[in-house]
Protein backbone atom coordinates (compact mmCIF):
# COMPACT_ATOMS: atom_id res chain seq x y z
CA UNK A 1 0.00 0.00 0.00
CA UNK A 2 1.37 3.48 -0.57
CA UNK A 3 1.99 6.02 1.80
CA UNK A 4 1.11 9.50 2.37
CA UNK A 5 3.58 10.82 5.29
CA UNK A 6 1.48 13.81 7.23
CA UNK A 7 4.17 16.45 8.19
CA UNK A 8 2.64 18.85 10.26
CA UNK A 9 4.71 22.09 10.83
CA UNK A 10 3.68 24.33 13.99
CA UNK A 11 5.02 27.82 13.16
CA UNK A 12 3.50 30.36 15.68
CA UNK A 13 1.60 30.25 18.98
CA UNK A 14 -2.14 30.79 17.56
CA UNK A 15 -1.60 27.87 15.41
CA UNK A 16 -0.09 25.45 18.58
CA UNK A 17 -2.63 26.70 20.78
CA UNK A 18 -5.58 26.58 18.28
CA UNK A 19 -4.58 24.56 14.77
CA UNK A 20 -2.72 21.42 16.66
CA UNK A 21 -6.15 20.52 19.09
CA UNK A 22 -8.28 21.06 15.64
CA UNK A 23 -5.87 18.84 13.61
CA UNK A 24 -5.72 16.24 16.42
CA UNK A 25 -9.26 15.94 16.19
CA UNK A 26 -9.47 15.50 12.71
CA UNK A 27 -6.74 12.35 12.32
CA UNK A 28 -8.25 10.99 14.93
CA UNK A 29 -11.96 10.61 13.51
CA UNK A 30 -10.09 9.60 10.12
CA UNK A 31 -7.96 7.25 12.23
CA UNK A 32 -5.45 8.54 10.36
CA UNK A 33 -1.26 9.20 11.97
CA UNK A 34 1.38 12.39 11.28
CA UNK A 35 4.25 13.77 12.74
CA UNK A 36 3.84 17.20 14.58
CA UNK A 37 6.67 19.44 14.51
CA UNK A 38 6.78 22.44 17.13
CA UNK A 39 8.51 26.14 17.03
CA UNK A 40 9.40 25.65 20.72
CA UNK A 41 10.93 29.59 21.09
CA UNK A 42 9.44 32.96 21.00
CA UNK A 43 6.66 33.98 17.89
CA UNK A 44 8.27 36.65 16.36
CA UNK A 45 6.13 36.25 13.68
CA UNK A 46 5.55 40.30 12.68
CA UNK A 47 9.47 40.01 11.86
CA UNK A 48 8.74 38.81 8.22
CA UNK A 49 7.73 42.06 7.27
CA UNK A 50 11.37 42.55 6.76
CA UNK A 51 10.80 40.25 3.92
CA UNK A 52 9.18 43.05 1.96
CA UNK A 53 11.94 43.61 -0.80
CA UNK A 54 12.61 39.31 -1.26
CA UNK A 55 11.33 38.28 -4.92
CA UNK A 56 7.72 36.41 -4.59
CA UNK A 57 7.35 37.70 -1.06
CA UNK A 58 4.43 40.14 -2.27
CA UNK A 59 2.44 37.34 -4.74
CA UNK A 60 2.39 35.00 -1.76
CA UNK A 61 1.13 37.52 0.60
CA UNK A 62 -1.72 38.30 -1.84
CA UNK A 63 -2.31 34.81 -2.39
CA UNK A 64 -2.54 33.22 0.99
CA UNK A 65 -4.69 35.85 2.59
CA UNK A 66 -1.79 36.22 5.50
CA UNK A 67 -3.79 38.33 7.71
CA UNK A 68 -6.86 35.87 7.14
CA UNK A 69 -4.96 32.70 8.22
CA UNK A 70 -2.50 34.14 10.92
CA UNK A 71 -4.86 37.01 12.23
CA UNK A 72 -3.62 40.75 12.72
CA UNK A 73 -2.37 39.61 16.64
CA UNK A 74 -0.17 37.19 15.70
CA UNK A 75 1.67 39.58 12.94
CA UNK A 76 2.36 42.08 15.40
CA UNK A 77 4.19 39.23 17.40
CA UNK A 78 7.67 40.84 17.94
CA UNK A 79 6.97 44.65 16.26
CA UNK A 80 4.13 46.11 17.88
CA UNK A 81 4.01 43.11 20.87
CA UNK A 82 6.07 41.34 22.54
CA UNK A 83 6.90 37.76 20.95
CA UNK A 84 4.75 35.00 23.08
CA UNK A 85 7.52 31.85 23.94
CA UNK A 86 5.46 29.25 22.11
CA UNK A 87 7.26 26.32 24.41
CA UNK A 88 6.08 27.86 28.13
CA UNK A 89 2.24 29.17 26.80
CA UNK A 90 1.50 25.73 24.34
CA UNK A 91 3.03 23.47 26.64
CA UNK A 92 -0.41 21.73 27.29
CA UNK A 93 -1.56 21.52 23.83
CA UNK A 94 2.19 20.19 22.07
CA UNK A 95 1.55 17.60 25.30
CA UNK A 96 -1.82 16.71 24.13
CA UNK A 97 -0.71 15.92 20.75
CA UNK A 98 1.81 13.29 21.81
CA UNK A 99 -0.85 11.95 24.66
CA UNK A 100 -3.22 11.19 21.63
CA UNK A 101 -0.81 8.72 20.35
CA UNK A 102 1.04 11.29 17.66
CA UNK A 103 5.06 11.35 16.80
CA UNK A 104 6.18 15.28 18.33
CA UNK A 105 9.41 16.50 16.86
CA UNK A 106 11.15 19.72 16.81
CA UNK A 107 10.89 21.99 14.15
CA UNK A 108 12.57 25.06 15.50
CA UNK A 109 13.78 27.58 18.30
CA UNK A 110 12.35 31.04 16.76
CA UNK A 111 10.79 30.29 13.16
CA UNK A 112 11.16 33.43 11.96
CA UNK A 113 14.84 33.74 13.47
CA UNK A 114 15.86 30.02 12.09
CA UNK A 115 14.60 30.79 8.33
CA UNK A 116 16.00 34.33 7.64
CA UNK A 117 19.33 33.56 8.95
CA UNK A 118 19.99 29.71 9.40
CA UNK A 119 21.82 29.80 5.71
CA UNK A 120 24.27 32.37 7.07
CA UNK A 121 25.08 31.40 10.44
CA UNK A 122 28.19 29.98 11.82
CA UNK A 123 28.60 26.60 13.34
CA UNK A 124 28.44 27.85 17.06
CA UNK A 125 25.39 30.17 16.69
CA UNK A 126 23.62 27.09 14.85
CA UNK A 127 24.54 24.20 17.42
CA UNK A 128 23.51 26.89 20.49
CA UNK A 129 20.22 27.14 18.54
CA UNK A 130 19.65 23.80 17.97
CA UNK A 131 20.58 22.54 21.60
CA UNK A 132 18.17 25.15 22.86
CA UNK A 133 15.04 23.77 21.08
CA UNK A 134 16.09 20.38 22.23
CA UNK A 135 16.30 21.43 25.62
CA UNK A 136 12.89 22.93 25.01
CA UNK A 137 11.56 19.88 24.08
CA UNK A 138 13.15 17.86 26.99
CA UNK A 139 11.29 20.06 29.09
CA UNK A 140 8.04 19.61 27.51
CA UNK A 141 7.98 15.89 26.74
CA UNK A 142 10.68 14.50 29.34
CA UNK A 143 11.98 12.76 26.53
CA UNK A 144 14.71 13.70 23.85
CA UNK A 145 13.13 14.41 20.60
CA UNK A 146 13.54 11.47 17.34
CA UNK A 147 12.88 13.32 14.82
CA UNK A 148 13.23 17.17 13.14
CA UNK A 149 11.78 19.29 10.11
CA UNK A 150 13.63 22.37 9.50
CA UNK A 151 11.37 25.45 9.18
CA UNK A 152 11.07 26.98 6.13
CA UNK A 153 13.11 24.02 4.84
CA UNK A 154 16.46 26.08 5.66
CA UNK A 155 19.57 24.30 6.80
CA UNK A 156 23.24 24.77 6.82
CA UNK A 157 25.95 22.27 6.70
CA UNK A 158 26.66 22.43 10.55
CA UNK A 159 22.70 21.88 11.53
CA UNK A 160 22.96 18.63 9.20
CA UNK A 161 25.59 17.64 11.32
CA UNK A 162 24.06 18.33 14.24
CA UNK A 163 20.90 16.04 13.85
CA UNK A 164 23.86 13.19 13.48
CA UNK A 165 25.45 14.60 16.89
CA UNK A 166 21.96 14.28 18.87
CA UNK A 167 21.12 10.60 17.01
CA UNK A 168 18.20 11.82 14.96
CA UNK A 169 17.77 8.97 12.75
CA UNK A 170 15.28 10.51 10.31
CA UNK A 171 13.81 14.22 9.40
CA UNK A 172 12.52 15.87 6.47
CA UNK A 173 14.00 19.09 6.30
CA UNK A 174 14.00 19.50 2.49
CA UNK A 175 11.86 19.33 -0.59
CA UNK A 176 11.69 17.63 -4.00
CA UNK A 177 12.10 19.71 -7.13
CA UNK A 178 8.43 20.68 -8.78
CA UNK A 179 7.42 21.19 -12.09
CA UNK A 180 4.94 24.48 -12.34
CA UNK A 181 2.02 22.01 -11.72
CA UNK A 182 2.98 20.68 -8.77
CA UNK A 183 4.35 17.14 -10.15
CA UNK A 184 7.74 16.27 -9.13
CA UNK A 185 10.74 17.44 -11.29
CA UNK A 186 13.66 15.22 -9.93
CA UNK A 187 15.08 11.81 -9.96
CA UNK A 188 15.31 10.11 -7.71
CA UNK A 189 12.71 11.55 -5.48
CA UNK A 190 11.94 10.62 -2.13
CA UNK A 191 14.27 9.17 0.83
CA UNK A 192 18.16 9.50 1.01
CA UNK A 193 21.12 10.86 3.10
CA UNK A 194 23.36 13.57 2.43
CA UNK A 195 26.88 13.95 2.16
CA UNK A 196 28.37 16.99 3.93
CA UNK A 197 32.27 17.98 3.94
CA UNK A 198 33.18 14.80 2.20
CA UNK A 199 31.12 12.39 4.74
CA UNK A 200 27.93 10.42 4.51
CA UNK A 201 25.43 11.23 7.16
CA UNK A 202 23.26 8.86 9.57
CA UNK A 203 20.10 10.84 9.38
CA UNK A 204 17.46 9.99 6.73
CA UNK A 205 16.14 12.44 4.96
CA UNK A 206 12.42 12.31 4.07
CA UNK A 207 11.48 15.29 1.84
CA UNK A 208 8.51 16.81 1.06
CA UNK A 209 7.08 15.86 -1.92
CA UNK A 210 3.49 17.48 -2.58
CA UNK A 211 3.58 21.05 -3.01
CA UNK A 212 1.09 22.73 -0.03
CA UNK A 213 -1.81 24.50 -0.04
CA UNK A 214 -0.27 27.82 0.58
CA UNK A 215 2.20 27.34 -3.06
CA UNK A 216 -0.91 26.62 -4.63
CA UNK A 217 -3.60 29.22 -3.95
CA UNK A 218 -4.33 31.89 -6.12
CA UNK A 219 -1.78 30.26 -8.60
CA UNK A 220 -2.84 29.83 -12.41
CA UNK A 221 -2.11 25.99 -13.24
CA UNK A 222 -3.51 24.74 -16.69
CA UNK A 223 -5.21 27.68 -17.53
CA UNK A 224 -7.07 27.72 -14.47
CA UNK A 225 -7.11 29.59 -11.14
CA UNK A 226 -6.60 27.39 -8.10
CA UNK A 227 -9.01 28.14 -5.17
CA UNK A 228 -10.75 27.05 -2.14
CA UNK A 229 -13.12 25.38 -5.19
CA UNK A 230 -10.68 23.04 -6.87
CA UNK A 231 -7.33 23.07 -4.58
CA UNK A 232 -8.17 19.53 -3.10
CA UNK A 233 -9.02 18.13 -6.30
CA UNK A 234 -5.58 19.83 -7.94
CA UNK A 235 -3.40 18.06 -4.95
CA UNK A 236 -5.57 14.40 -5.77
CA UNK A 237 -4.65 14.18 -9.34
CA UNK A 238 -1.07 14.76 -8.21
CA UNK A 239 -1.17 11.56 -5.97
CA UNK A 240 -3.54 9.36 -8.55
CA UNK A 241 -0.89 7.67 -9.65
CA UNK A 242 0.38 5.03 -6.71
CA UNK A 243 4.03 6.08 -5.06
CA UNK A 244 5.18 7.46 -1.48
CA UNK A 245 4.69 10.92 -0.74
CA UNK A 246 5.54 13.64 2.10
CA UNK A 247 3.18 16.16 2.71
CA UNK A 248 3.17 19.48 4.82
CA UNK A 249 1.04 21.03 6.28
CA UNK A 250 0.42 23.97 8.73
CA UNK A 251 -1.18 24.23 12.01
CA UNK A 252 -2.17 27.88 10.97
CA UNK A 253 -3.74 26.70 7.81
CA UNK A 254 -5.45 23.07 7.46
CA UNK A 255 -5.73 23.50 11.70
CA UNK A 256 -7.79 26.36 10.84
CA UNK A 257 -9.42 28.01 7.67
CA UNK A 258 -8.31 25.34 5.10
CA UNK A 259 -9.79 22.83 7.74
CA UNK A 260 -12.26 21.71 4.87
CA UNK A 261 -9.72 21.32 2.47
CA UNK A 262 -7.92 18.59 4.56
CA UNK A 263 -11.18 17.03 5.11
CA UNK A 264 -11.24 16.12 1.40
CA UNK A 265 -7.53 15.20 0.88
CA UNK A 266 -8.15 12.82 4.04
CA UNK A 267 -11.00 11.32 2.06
CA UNK A 268 -9.43 11.45 -1.39
CA UNK A 269 -6.18 9.93 0.12
CA UNK A 270 -8.12 7.38 1.48
CA UNK A 271 -10.38 6.55 -1.59
CA UNK A 272 -6.76 6.58 -3.63
CA UNK A 273 -5.70 3.55 -1.80
CA UNK A 274 -3.28 5.63 0.27
CA UNK A 275 -2.41 4.47 3.56
CA UNK A 276 -2.12 7.95 6.11
CA UNK A 277 1.09 7.80 8.18
CA UNK A 278 3.37 9.54 10.40
CA UNK A 279 7.45 9.84 9.65
CA UNK A 280 8.33 7.21 12.28
CA UNK A 281 6.27 4.53 10.15
CA UNK A 282 7.66 5.74 7.41
CA UNK A 283 11.33 5.66 8.51
CA UNK A 284 10.93 1.93 9.98
CA UNK A 285 9.90 1.28 6.01
CA UNK A 286 13.13 2.30 4.90
CA UNK A 287 15.73 1.10 7.50
CA UNK A 288 17.20 -1.66 6.13
CA UNK A 289 16.85 0.01 1.66
CA UNK A 290 20.11 1.32 0.22
CA UNK A 291 19.35 5.02 -0.26
CA UNK A 292 21.07 7.15 -2.29
CA UNK A 293 23.48 9.50 -0.97
CA UNK A 294 23.09 13.08 -2.15
CA UNK A 295 24.89 16.48 -1.73
CA UNK A 296 23.18 19.67 0.05
CA UNK A 297 21.59 21.78 -2.95
CA UNK A 298 19.56 24.89 -2.90
CA UNK A 299 16.69 26.57 -5.14
CA UNK A 300 13.63 27.55 -5.54
CA UNK A 301 10.30 26.16 -5.56
CA UNK A 302 6.77 27.44 -7.51
CA UNK A 303 4.68 29.63 -5.07
CA UNK A 304 7.24 30.31 -2.67
CA UNK A 305 9.77 33.01 -2.35
CA UNK A 306 13.14 32.84 -1.67
CA UNK A 307 15.80 29.45 -2.03
CA UNK A 308 15.11 26.28 0.19
CA UNK A 309 17.04 23.20 0.64
CA UNK A 310 16.16 20.54 -2.29
CA UNK A 311 16.85 17.10 -3.56
CA UNK A 312 19.24 16.84 -6.04
CA UNK A 313 18.89 14.97 -9.24
CA UNK A 314 22.26 13.71 -9.40
CA UNK A 315 23.53 10.72 -7.01
CA UNK A 316 27.27 11.34 -5.57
Amino acid sequence: MPLITLKIDADTERGTRIGIPNLVRQLQRHRANATFLFSLGPDHTGWALKQIFRPGFFGKVSRTSVVEHYGLKTLMYGVLLPAPDIGKRCAAQMRAARDAGFECGIHTWDHRVWQDHVRTRDARWTQQTMQRSRQRFIDIFGAAPQTHGAAGWQMNEEAFRQLDAFGIAYASDGRVMLNEDGSVASAPAGPHRLAVGGRTLNCVQLPTTLPTLDELLGRTIGGAVIDMSNIAATLLALTAVPRDHVFTLHAELEGQKLAPIFEQLLRGWRNQGYDLVSMADYYRQLKDKDLPVLPVQWAPLPGRSGDMIVQPAAVT
